[in-house]
């Protein structure tokens, strides 16, 4: 039987997003069959924390996703911005040159996505975030409140089993978090102190990493390691969460190594079939009642541009030029220090600890957009003697191995993530002269800092400093950040959310405006970033709710019946 024949609903890209969908449909009884670009990986196997040059690469990507987009030229860098410029003092400048780098969107493709390589955060945005043009005339607003994605907020959360502290001054709560937050590490319970000698509030993180065992995964053994892929389970990435779920119903199918090339328009605004090429090189079509988008923020409005045809003159979506438009990265910033004494920061879990003081849009003075601040060692990867030989103690033979014995496990890093504000000279589009390995335009990803940009980045760096100080960690050692590297996990937009066609993609249930029969699933969605909350599990909360939609337009029919 050919795949297509016996579902109702393809869902392409199988991370947070299309893995919560698929989910949340499959379990209402919809017959989903959810494809990827990428491949299944077997944690056990596939992951290397067991081996002994574990520190020498990240996640073993097997189907690198840097084939797929490019960078336009960035903006020159300006003398006045100088402290933000990223440096080693071993090596010295990241960025030689006087215009700012297109190093890498860090993406993964795979069933999962890349919850594979997340650290775990599991936030929910703060809920002044999603009004921001309302009440400060920037971004645009949200077109359903915080209290209409609660529902599925906890839904997410309890499948997971997110962690998270007893009483959570960031954002309001209905129920509790499913489990109780982790125990702060000794790295992290220095940043403690040192926020509160400054007078800000910490608090332990909200982490997919489970603190008790939950659904036949064990607890985290705090090893730290969440990036390079968690062989045991206890992280809550897609794979084994939503999907290991959902085909556990019986009602989804997963082919890995699926990649789509284009959607086929027809004439009654409806998507008839997507063509795709396997890992073999072979060339199909399928096609279902419904379709699902859920490649990401830099996939899904290339997908949707490479597929013009006559009924979709400027591609799929694109009618009045919003699709690639409004698009936002991460801003961030790192400093890491020594501590004199010995923390032991290779140990616990990636961002233990947060500050959200400054996360609400109007926290930080003079400016509009927040961010926040957690530890990170771990994201900042100082896990091992390798890195610590290589951008922390400086030299070579016998007094430099030495040197890194004693020093080892005392880098103390801060992290700080912040708001992303859309501007017009950031957004995708399709590269002119690039193509993939089957001749398709790569998606180009343009990309500025603006001034206020700047100013929160500079705010966001001083902050990370004194933090370092005040917990008693000597000058830093390296500092790197947004203002002249791109180098984003986290993005965004693309496809935004909205009543009105003119200035959105899709509508509030998450179906292209004039498609009946195609939904967005992922963060192209998003109208804002937040300020600096991960995005992952307000993902996972919107597939869920798209899933809903997707199943009243099923039972209606209105996915095939012409607009009155």
């Amino acid at each position: 039987m050919k795949p297509d024949a016996d579902v109702d609903v393809i869902v392409i890209g199988a991370g947070p997003g299309g893995g919560s969908c698929a989910w949340a449909l499959a379990r209402s009884g919809v017959r989903v069959l959810l494809l990827d670009a990428g491949p299944a990986y077997d944690p056990a196997t596939d992951y290397r924390l067991h081996r002994h040059d574990w520190e020498q690469g990240g996640f073993p990507d097997r189907a690198p996703a840097h084939d797929s987009y490019s960078f336009a030229p960035l903006q020159p860098l300006e003398p006045r911005w100088d402290e933000l410029r990223s440096w080693s003092h071993i090596h010295g400048r990241f960025t030689r040159g006087e215009r700012r780098r297109g190093w890498r969107y860090h993406h993964v493709q795979g069933i999962g996505g890349s919850t594979l390589h997340f650290s775990g955060e599991a936030h929910r945005l703060h809920p002044r975030a999603m009004q921001l043009q309302r009440d400060f005339g920037a971004a645009a607003d949200w077109p359903f409140d915080y209290a209409g994605l609660e529902p599925f907020y906890e839904q997410a959360e309890s499948l997971i089993g997110v962690t998270g502290p007893a009483s959570d001054r960031s954002r309001p709560r209905r129920r509790p978090y499913p489990q109780p937050a982790h125990p702060p590490s000794h790295a992290g319970s220095r940043l403690l102190a040192a926020g509160h000698r400054l007078g800000q509030h910490w608090q332990a993180n909200s982490l997919a990493a489970l603190s008790r065992p939950h659904a036949g995964r064990p607890a985290c053994n705090y090893c730290a390691n969440c990036a390079r892929g968690c062989p045991r389970g206890d992280k809550g990435s897609a794979d084994v969460t939503f999907i290991q779920q959902a085909r556990a119903s019986g009602r989804c199918r997963v082919l890995p190594g699926t990649r789509v090339q284009r959607l086929i328009a027809g004439p009654d605004h409806r998507i008839r079939a997507l063509e795709y090429i396997d890992t073999e090189g072979r060339r199909g079509r399928l096609s279902a009642r419904i379709i699902v988008l859920a490649a990401g923020a830099v996939q899904t409005p290339r997908l949707l541009l490479l597929s013009d045809n006559a009924h979709a003159p400027t591609g799929v979506g694109n009618a009045t030029g919003q699709v690639g438009r409004h698009f936002m990265e991460t801003l961030a910033w790192t400093s890491s220090a020594l501590h004199p004494e010995p923390l032991g920061s290779h140990r616990g879990l990636p961002m233990d600890v947060v500050c959200w003081d400054y996360n609400a849009p109007d926290a930080i003075d003079g400016l509009i957009g927040g961010c926040r601040f957690a530890a990170g060692t771990a994201e900042a990867d100082l896990l091992g003697p390798i890195n610590y030989a290589r951008r922390v103690v400086p030299g070579w033979g016998r007094e430099h191995k030495q040197r890194l014995r004693e020093r080892f496990g005392r880098a103390l890093s801060v992290v700080a993530i912040g708001e992303f504000l859309p501007n017009d000279r950031t957004y995708i589009d399709l590269d002119p002269e690039r193509t993939d390995a089957h001749g398709l335009p790569l998606a180009r990803i343009h990309s500025y800092i603006d001034e206020p940009a700047c100013r929160r980045l500079q705010f966001m760096a001083r902050t990370c400093r004194e933090l370092l100080q005040a917990a008693g960690a000597g000058a830093p050692f390296e500092e790197y950040g947004s203002y002249d590297l791109f180098s984003a996990t986290h993005v965004f937009g693309g496809a935004r959310l909205g009543h009105d066609p003119e200035h959105s993609v899709v509508n509030a249930d998450g179906r292209v405006h004039d498609w009946r029969n195609l939904y967005i699933s992922d963060a192209s969605l998003f109208p804002s970033s937040g300020g600096g909350e991960s995005p992952s599990l307000t993902i996972a909360a919107l597939g869920i709710r798209i899933a809903e939609k997707i199943r009243a337009a099923l039972q209606s029919g209105t996915d095939r019946r012409p607009k009155a």
